[in-house]
């Protein structure tokens, strides 16, 4: 019984490896949905992220994403071509994710957990929390220009005006970086 159930898994993988990803909509209508026009030191940028839920039918390189708009998608992510994961993947958390379309369907280039980034982050010199709808609060009172908001814009974070690639997300660090170096934190209790 052990065997017949380990071949019929490996036989429904190597499918659905074979047959794709599955989509609901295309990536034009998704991107409508998405777009919106953000304005960066007096230039105007297109926001391509599409934003949703992590789905139950996620797995190791597969993101069904439940989208804002009420949409289910489904993203293949190639270990190969260096698909972004920051945050990991859980059913139920809020998801940015970018992606492309290609002849077999979308594929997932960088996906941030932002679940995973909300909270209370240190550092020597910063203590700030990202909190759900797009406000930062700072603790340290001495700090000459606190983050007072965030969001993502293309795979990058914005704090204020401040632009970062997040490197790595995980349960307990962030690290981000920008022209002026890579800033670590930890997450504050």
């Amino acid at each position: 019984m052990r065997k017949l159930c380990f071949v019929m898994l490996l036989f429904m993988a190597m499918i659905f490896s074979t047959t794709g990803c599955r989509q609901t909509k295309t990536v034009d209508e998704s991107a409508a949905d998405s777009d919106t026009i953000v304005m960066i030191d007096s230039v105007q940028e297109v926001d391509s992220t599409v934003y949703g839920v992590c789905g139950e039918g996620s797995a190791m390189h597969t993101l069904e994403l439940i989208t804002d708009g009420g949409d289910t998608l489904y993203y293949t992510m190639r270990v190969e071509e260096d698909c972004a994961i920051v945050g990991g993947l859980m059913a139920g958390d809020r998801m940015a994710v970018m992606g492309k379309e290609e002849d077999h369907g979308l594929v997932g280039t960088k996906i941030i957990n932002l679940t995973t980034l909300l909270g209370k982050w240190t550092s020597l010199d910063k203590n700030f929390e990202i909190l759900e709808g797009g406000l930062v609060n700072s603790s340290v009172e001495a700090e000459s220009n606190p983050w007072v908001s965030w969001k993502i814009l293309n795979g990058k974070l914005l704090l204020n005006t401040d632009t970062f690639d997040i490197v790595d997300l995980g349960a307990d660090s962030l690290y981000i970086e920008n022209q002026k170096g890579i800033f670590v934190y930890k997450r504050a209790i």
